[in-house]
């Protein structure tokens, strides 16, 4: 069975810095690119960052780019999104999710797998 986890969530004051993991079990992860999504209160889910399945190639949402940085650990199964200079914006639900075709998408249909969420409180 497929198992996703996020860890690292939590309130954090605008202008400082957190760190989510995503731990992966019963798939093969070095063949799935992974995403990192989030929901703000009250709207939709929105794309935030997305890495190949061997770290080469990531993608960033505008509103981040500069700011969070994805990366992985193939050998411990787990994907990181380090994110500084928050934002009350950034208030958000964090998912983290894998692509088996192993190159990273925007697009939220493209994966397979979702974990369950953390949640990231940014105070002004």
């Amino acid at each position: 069975q497929v198992q996703l986890e996020e860890f690292g969530g939590g309130l954090v004051q605008a202008g400082g810095s957190l760190r989510l993991s995503c731990a992966a079990s019963g798939l093969s992860f070095s063949n799935y690119a992974m995403g990192w999504f989030r929901q703000p209160p009250g709207k939709e889910r929105e794309f935030v960052a997305a890495i190949s399945w061997g770290g080469g190639s990531t993608l960033y949402a505008d509103s981040v780019k500069g700011r969070f940085t994805i990366s992985r650990a193939n050998v411990q199964r787990t994907a990181y999104l380090q994110m500084n200079k928050l934002k009350p914006e950034d208030t958000a639900h964090y998912y983290c999710a894998a692509d088996h075709w192993g190159l990273g998408s925007r697009d939220d249909s493209n994966y397979d797998y979702w974990g369950q969420g953390t949640q990231v409180t940014v105070s002004s």
